[in-house]
């Protein structure tokens, strides 16, 4: 009986040797055999099938977090899954998987500011150039593309200003010209949006984020096709990205609630996003306006919506944003998201980096709110209040 995603969330991975709805949490550095032979006999394993889990040292692996691996193959519908510690992690093993030096890759210009970092400054010391391209016209990949161009380095929707792309066509563009894609989908995760599916090589996910959904572990994925497979391979062995056992015990249990907080979060943010739009000096950064080609290219990819949300701002003091966010009670204020609760931050120069195609006047600020799992009501209610220092 062929079952649902959310069921299967629900009943995948049970342990019924040690009677437990959880796998067991096995840590390792040595793993031991009985035998010489045996350990030859694993290796031989992994040459076979480097996908099935057959381990003869820790830095690969253990039961673990070959379970999460195997669960997140299913839910990314790829052909394998490599865990990193942190979600930048999996950015990391994706693009160094796949450039060498003399190399060129396009990114598009609102990449997470590490993400942009990294592909900007730190690869050129490495001979690898970086063009970004304007997510909302696709003649800047097309025109910058160069006989030295390896990666297109998607980030959909864009970080803080949540631009939504052509993604098929993205995919299109690279195929003809045999450049491998990547992309960052930690926004949807593969709940809401399979890039695999539509044929990208590779797909991130900060598991940081709601595949945890609790603010407690740090992780990342890079789901992967079978042309991708063989590149990524070899490079996660000599980087030693490992996922600790413990954290992908916690990861894994968080996916046990995946698809019900999502539903919940973008149901919140939807009720949120209602109220805001209402609001003249504020431009909704989210995919609401169903006239707008934000919403149209969301509504072409994507089966929902999550709760993280930009709103542009449009105010002459800037002191009025510190004082909007501060007089917030139910959002706290700090980095990342994806947990249970509401989050805002007043998006500057620092978090957003210097990009090529935002233009941002100087009366206008960017403010990045994720709408958590409390009772909306309560969150439109502080929202209300705090609005009133919006001059």
């Amino acid at each position: 009986m062929k079952k649902s995603i959310n069921t299967f969330l629900k009943h995948t991975a049970k342990d019924f040797h040690n009677q437990s709805v959880n796998p067991p949490v096995v840590r390792a550095s040595t793993i031991i055999f009985k035998s010489l032979q045996d350990i030859r006999k694993m290796q031989k394993k992994y040459k076979k099938d480097p996908r099935g889990g057959h381990f003869d040292y820790g830095r690969q692996g253990t039961s673990t977090t070959h379970i999460l691996q195997k669960i997140l193959s299913e839910l990314e519908e790829s052909y394998h899954t490599f865990l990193t510690p942190t979600g930048f992690g999996s950015v990391f093993l994706a693009i160094f998987s796949v450039v060498r030096p003399g190399d060129e890759i396009l990114v598009a210009d609102p990449v997470y500011l590490p993400t942009r970092l990294f592909t900007e400054t730190f690869l050129k010391d490495f001979k690898i150039k970086t063009k970004f391209y304007n997510p909302h016209d696709l003649k800047t990949i097309s025109q910058n593309i160069t006989s030295k161009t390896k990666l297109i380095f998607v980030e959909s929707p864009g970080s803080n200003t949540f631009e939504f792309q052509d993604l098929s066509n993205i995919v299109k563009i690279a195929k003809n010209k045999k450049i491998f894609t990547a992309i960052d989908n930690t926004w949807a995760t593969p709940y809401f949006f399979k890039p695999i599916k539509i044929g990208f090589d590779m797909s991130i996910v900060s598991a940081t984020k709601y595949y945890s959904g609790h603010s407690d572990v740090m992780g990342g994925s890079l789901a992967v096709n079978k042309k991708a497979f063989k590149y990524v391979e070899q490079t996660n062995k000599i980087t030693g990205l490992r996922l600790s056992p413990d954290d992908a015990y916690l990861i894994l249990r968080g996916l046990r609630t995946l698809d019900i907080r999502l539903e919940k979060h973008q149901s919140n943010a939807k009720k949120v996003a209602a109220f805001l739009s209402k609001n003249k000096k504020i431009t909704l950064l989210y995919p609401y306006k169903k006239d707008s080609f934000n919403f149209r290219m969301w509504k072409k990819y994507y089966k929902g919506a999550s709760g993280l949300m930009g709103l542009r701002i449009k105010v002459k003091n800037k002191n009025s944003i510190k004082k909007f966010i501060n007089s917030l009670k139910l959002f706290g204020y700090g980095y990342s998201w994806g947990g249970f609760e509401s989050l805002a931050l007043h998006q500057e120069i620092v978090e957003r980096g210097y990009r090529s195609y935002l233009n941002l006047k100087k009366d206008e600020h960017i403010v990045r709110l994720h709408i958590g799992l409390e009772d909306a009501k309560d969150l439109i209610s502080d929202l209300k209040n705090a609005m009133k220092h919006i001059k």
